[in-house]
């Protein structure tokens, strides 16, 4: 696997640094990005754009990345590396952490593996890394892209791991980004009806449910990370995705699973469900 592949869209990437701009220091242990790798930069712009809304604007990587708009927000990084660096086509979340270096070596301790980093991305670092069942996810360390508030609010509403035994999962991301720690700031866990749900500054964050099969056929059922997005119109963006190349996976009136054109999946949540 290429060096840069993974961690190429990593939260501080391409951007000039602001004063104002919230660290790693102070939402530590909370999802802070969300990446996509993808096949065609210009059908990925066009999906994301007739299904989400969005806007593009460049990335100082280079022609085949960009950042995608919320509202004017930065909200999500795309890397058309997929064919050229033989990656799987996928979203990866990537959790806010004080320190890279040390984020990855408890991962490894419990099990975990690196898959390429910690790399430098002025003004942080990053890791791609994969937990004990297999699911992908990205850790950053420095500077956020955005202010973590207009963030959250602008696009992903949450983030949900699937994976075989959800309280098990629960202890090994806790143990490395601090979650339940004691630690001022630290995110919450809570254990309720069968899952477990994280909270940053009082909000819901992320959710690990038990389930998926690690060896099954269907990679929705794999252990993995989903993205939700907001949105205001759940079957505006179902017939969006299939106007554009993409497929429905599941549809009810206020959420739906979809793939872009490339097999990426990820959920549409109304914002009246947050």
């Amino acid at each position: 696997m290429n060096q840069e592949t993974p961690v190429s869209d990593a939260p501080g990437a391409g951007r000039p640094r602001r004063r104002d701009v919230v660290s790693t220091h102070s939402v530590f242990g909370a999802p802070c990005w969300v990446s996509l790798t993808s096949r065609d930069l210009g059908a990925t712009q066009d999906f994301y754009t007739a299904v989400l809304g969005w806007r593009w604007r460049g990335a100082k990587l280079g022609e085949h990345f960009r950042i995608a708009l919320a509202g004017g927000v930065p909200v999500a990084g795309i890397a058309a590396v997929a064919a050229m660096w033989q990656m799987a086509v996928a979203w990866t979340p990537y959790f806010a952490v004080p320190d890279a270096d040390v984020a990855v070596s408890r991962a490894r301790e419990r099990g975990g593996t690196a898959a390429v980093g910690p790399l430098s991305f002025p003004p942080g670092r990053a890791a791609l890394l994969a937990d004990r069942d297999g699911a992908t996810f990205g850790i950053w360390q420095g500077e956020l892209v955005s202010n973590w508030e207009a963030w959250r609010r602008a696009a992903p509403t949450s983030i949900r791991l699937h994976t075989r035994n959800a309280f098990d999962s629960a202890i090994f991301y806790g143990e490395i980004l601090d979650w339940a720690s004691g630690k001022p700031g630290c995110c919450e866990v809570e254990y309720a009806g069968g899952e477990v749900v994280l909270r940053s500054q009082g909000d819901v964050v992320a959710r690990i449910d038990s389930g998926a099969v690690e060896a099954a056929p269907d990679p929705s059922v794999r252990p993995h990370w989903q993205v939700h997005f907001a949105v205001t119109d759940v079957p505006s963006c179902v017939r969006a995705a299939e106007k554009h190349g993409g497929s429905v996976l599941s549809e009810q009136d206020d959420e739906a699973i979809l793939r872009d054109p490339d097999g990426a999946q990820f959920t549409v949540t109304s914002r009246r469900e947050r």
